[in-house]
């Protein structure tokens, strides 16, 4: 399992992906689960902080909008 940071938002969600499909997998091991749910949440805190910077960088780029009119 990676426990490096993803390249790209793309990147987190491919693995969450791969993820999600291995623990649903008949193969997957039970020893294994703890690990799975750790990287998912670190993926998902990357996916979140990604989110919430574009969110903010688009609200100021409105708000310069908005100020020109």
């Amino acid at each position: 399992m990676e426990s490096q940071q993803p390249t790209s938002y793309q990147a987190a969600i491919e693995e969450l992906q791969r993820i999600v499909a291995e623990m649903q997998s008949e193969n997957c091991s039970i020893d294994n689960l703890s690990e799975y749910t750790v990287r998912a949440l670190e993926l998902l805190k990357f996916c979140k902080a990604k989110l919430t910077a574009t969110d903010e960088k688009l609200r100021k780029i409105l708000d310069e909008l908005e100020s020109q009119q």
